[in-house]
């Protein structure tokens, strides 16, 4: 299918992480080796990823065919700098979320795979697409960022696998990890400091909630963009199983990050906040006071360790 389109536009997820913005970059180098044009477009990216991204952004650009990678539902599409309505037509969907709501036209899923990098990989090694150094720099990051550095259940050694041949094709692997998940701004240190001072415990340890508000952001100088580190941050804790890291993205609107431990499915959890994700790392969204917000994590999460017996 990819082989017989051209000009396309390549979208992630609103607030993009590295597996968003590596496939996405990847996929689009890909295709340009092979002579298509191609471009992406990615809102809110954090700064540390922008070396990725080097002359294939273009937000005003009229494609022919819309392209969608590591997202799950269609009201996640990133389409905040183009002109296209979130109800657009997109032609394929590669992603890896199990819980994929089949929005597109066509899907790929691989909810096998760690990362979508990882499923874009094998997509451009069946396309017989060139592997750059720039291509290998982004497929890198979508594998490591959703592995979190190879430390996560989900690194299987397949993943290994690419992670070394990208590392053969050129990816400057120190480089990368230290700026991806060693280096923060003094900015970042700040918030940081102050939502962890915000973490409250629930249901006897279980659930670590933190919420990272507004106020913040305006004292820390920090925007949304840097705050992916912050998610975790929570299931760091001794007898943690469930955290979460509630983002508020204007008055009386957050974006909940869930992670969990030990086999609870944090997209369930997820799902009664309109979101979804993987069994380790979800996401949805809330509307409302930032009590009621915490008042209804405490509920769910209570209703799905009841189901498993962990309370």
């Amino acid at each position: 299918m990819l082989l017989s389109m051209d000009n396309i536009l390549i979208l992630a997820h609103e607030d993009p992480d590295g597996d968003a913005v590596g496939s996405a970059c990847g996929l689009c180098r890909g295709l340009r080796s092979l002579g298509k044009t191609a471009y992406v477009s990615l809102e809110h990216m954090s700064k540390h990823m922008t070396f990725l991204t080097d002359g294939i952004v273009k937000d005003d650009y009229s494609p022919d065919y819309i392209v969608a990678v590591d997202t799950a539902e269609r009201k996640m599409l990133g389409v905040a700098k183009t002109n296209i309505p979130k109800d657009c037509r997109v032609d394929l969907a590669i992603d890896h979320h199990y819980s994929n709501s089949m929005f597109a036209e066509n899907t790929c899923l691989d909810e096998n795979a760690a990362a979508a990098a990882e499923v874009v990989t094998y997509i451009l090694r069946i396309m017989n697409a060139a592997f750059t150094k720039e291509t290998a720099q982004a497929i890198y990051v979508g594998v490591s960022t959703d592995t979190g550095c190879f430390r996560y259940s989900n690194t299987k050694a397949k993943t290994l696998r690419i992670a070394a041949d990208m590392a053969d094709l050129g990816a400057d692997i120190g480089e990368i990890n230290k700026l991806q998940f060693e280096t923060k701004t003094r900015e970042y240190a700040k918030l940081e400091k102050m939502a962890l001072s915000s973490m409250e415990l629930f249901l006897n340890g279980k659930l670590a909630v933190i919420a990272v508000t507004n106020d913040m952001y305006v004292q820390s100088g920090v925007d949304d963009s840097e705050t992916k580190p912050l998610s975790s941050l929570t299931r760091q804790i001794e007898g943690v199983l469930v955290g979460v890291t509630l983002r508020e993205k204007k008055k009386g609107t957050f974006n909940i990050s869930v992670r969990t431990n030990e086999g609870v499915d944090a997209s369930e959890i997820a799902g009664f906040f309109s979101g979804g994700g993987h069994k380790n790392a979800a996401g949805g969204k809330f509307q409302g006071s930032l009590k009621d917000a915490v008042d209804a994590i405490v509920l769910h999460t209570e209703e799905i360790l009841g189901k498993t017996g962990r309370i």
